[in-house]
């Protein structure tokens, strides 16, 4: 085994062992570090203003109106040109978001902490699907379920998780939702069934009232991605625990801001590889096509980063019925993932391949030498800001990202 491979293996050990558990809520600037007034935390590598893709600034839009720090677009807009936003991205401070992944100093997140390893992550409340923050909508509709979220779904969860015998363990949830049908991305139907299981009990005895417990049981029993948003802090923390081990060639974020597709490597530090997002193949809704479609974007590959999404769409053959494809097309992704991958997760099983662990620790080297680059579920956003999803579909990350990786591995490391 070589210098790589024992570091391979340690990185890929500490995500394996990792357990992330779900143990409250908290406001981002209370508990995110480094977290300011005047910062919006956004999804993948880093952007500034002028490059940024229509959901991205519509997300930011409606963040900055949410806060009450602009009362339009107009307003934000002068905000931003005028110097008064900082924008850093949700990775630089342990957290995600899915999409455009836009947090803001007053928003409700969830907190996970990874008990193996004493590392913690964050994310924002998942809205639902269609026309919300996360994909740049911003119209008072989004706005009152923003608000909705913030003064009753949020200090609801937080009172049932506080009463709560140690939270709710995430990556347990995860291997029995694999079993159950979802890949843990774009397919967390079991998953979102699951938490509201752990939830309800918590939720009817701590709610203020019974019409609050029933509107908030409501809400995450209707929301099929419930769960998506403490899913994705779970695998940043799985991840993180994997990060920074000197010697390794695994990746430990990927990531997407609509404009750019990003990864880092364990072994390189902090630095971002960065080429052009793609736009997704995938099934539209009714009344859109391609040519609405937004370039990829979200935090959410951080599940195909910790080894389920796309890795393990195997567990999950009726995703294709959202993505586009067969069945067989889901079993031969997580297939090909094995040649580009470290290990097999000791915890993440797929049924329908005897129980074999998912795919996990994309290795650089691998990807470059087999010329096969990570699959990754996704939704997709319309291009312009303001009007939300539009379908969900199928991406790649660009190879030139993990051949300029390697290629920075190989003068750093002296190969």
């Amino acid at each position: 085994m070589t210098d790589i491979d024992k570091a391979n293996s340690e990185a890929v050990g500490r995500m394996m062992e990792s357990r992330p558990v779900l143990v409250g809520m908290g406001i981002a600037r209370d508990v995110i570090p480094g977290m300011g007034e005047d910062v919006l935390l956004h999804a993948g590598p880093p952007i500034t203003w002028d490059r940024m893709s229509g959901p991205l600034r519509g997300a930011i839009i409606g963040a900055l109106i949410f806060e009450g720090r602009a009362k339009d677009a107009a307003e934000a807009e002068a905000l931003v040109t005028g110097g008064k936003v900082n924008f850093e991205p949700c990775h630089h401070h342990s957290a995600v978001g899915p999409m455009a992944g836009v947090i803001s100093p007053s928003m409700a997140v969830y907190i996970i902490e990874n008990k193996t390893h004493g590392n913690r992550a964050y994310s924002n409340l998942n809205e639902g699907y269609g026309k919300v923050l996360r994909y740049g909508a911003y119209s008072e509709d989004v706005q009152e379920r923003l608000r909705w979220m913030q003064d009753v779904l949020a200090p609801t969860l937080s009172a049932a998780l506080d009463a709560s015998d140690g939270g709710i363990d995430i990556k347990t949830l995860l291997a029995e939702a694999l079993h159950m049908g979802d890949e843990g991305h774009n397919r967390n139907k079991a998953g979102s069934i699951l938490f509201l299981k752990a939830l309800a009990p918590l939720v009817a005895k701590n709610a203020k009232d019974a019409q609050t417990a029933s509107d908030v049981l409501k809400a995450i029993g209707d929301n099929a991605l419930a769960v998506l948003n403490p899913v994705m802090a779970a695998c940043k923390a799985m991840a993180d625990a994997g990060f920074g081990i000197e010697g390794s060639t695994l990746v430990s974020a990927m990531a997407r801001n609509g404009t750019d597709f990003g990864i880092r490597i364990s072994g390189l530090g902090e630095r971002w590889f960065t080429a052009p997002a793609q736009i997704p193949d995938g099934l539209y809704f009714p009344g859109f096509t391609s040519d609405d479609a937004n370039a990829d974007i979200g935090d959410s590959t951080i599940t195909e980063t910790a080894g389920i999404g796309a890795f393990a769409m195997a567990a999950a053959p009726a995703i294709v019925t959202f993505i586009s494809g067969t069945p067989k097309d889901a079993l031969n992704a997580t297939l090909e993932m094995y040649e580009i991958t470290a290990g097999e997760h000791s915890a993440f099983t797929i049924p329908s391949l005897d129980f074999r662990g998912s795919p996990v620790g994309i290795d650089i080297r691998k990807v470059v030498e087999t010329g096969i680059t990570p699959r990754v579920n996704t939704g997709i956003a319309h291009k312009e800001a303001g009007v939300g999803q539009v379908g969900a579909g199928l991406v790649r990350p660009p190879m030139a990202i993990f051949e300029e990786a390697l290629v920075a591995f190989a003068d750093q490391y002296g190969f």
